[in-house]
């Protein structure tokens, strides 16, 4: 693409700027900055769409007692079982029942801590799912 062609559409990035190659008037590739382009920036949101339902719906989950605050912190850092698992050095299917809030509870506080630092939080957040994501849900949904 030419430095002149390169989309300026503008989208999620909320102005800020992205880099792009393109080829310039002599024929070298230059850094330039772009806002966008509208088919990637839809693309884009529908998948955040589909990301934000699924992390509505592990919440609501975790609210029933279907599953433990463990599954919600994992869709909320785009994360699966198998992921954490090589992460937390913990076979997969070991994660896969720390899913179980049942299972969860029980967990040694070694076990706790690793999935705490994986996600960036402290034992009381690993155990609980933000305040504010329980109001997005509404009452409908509960």
């Amino acid at each position: 693409m030419r430095e002149i062609d390169v989309p300026q559409d503008g989208g999620l990035n909320q102005g800020l700027k992205e880099i792009t190659y393109a080829v310039a008037e002599n024929g070298r590739y230059v850094v330039v900055p772009s806002l966008g382009w509208e088919p990637k920036n839809i693309a884009n949101a529908q998948a955040w769409e589909v990301i934000s339902e699924d992390i509505r719906t592990q919440a609501r989950r975790v609210l029933e007692g279907e599953l433990s605050p463990l599954a919600y912190h994992l869709a909320r850092n785009l994360m699966t079982a198998g992921l954490a698992a090589s992460y937390v050095r913990l076979p997969r299917w070991r994660v896969k029942r720390h899913l179980k809030p049942s299972v969860f509870n029980r967990l040694k506080p070694e076990i706790l801590q690793r999935y705490a630092d994986l996600l960036g939080l402290s034992l009381v957040e690993l155990k609980q799912i933000p305040l504010a994501d329980v109001n997005m849900l509404g009452d409908e949904q509960l």
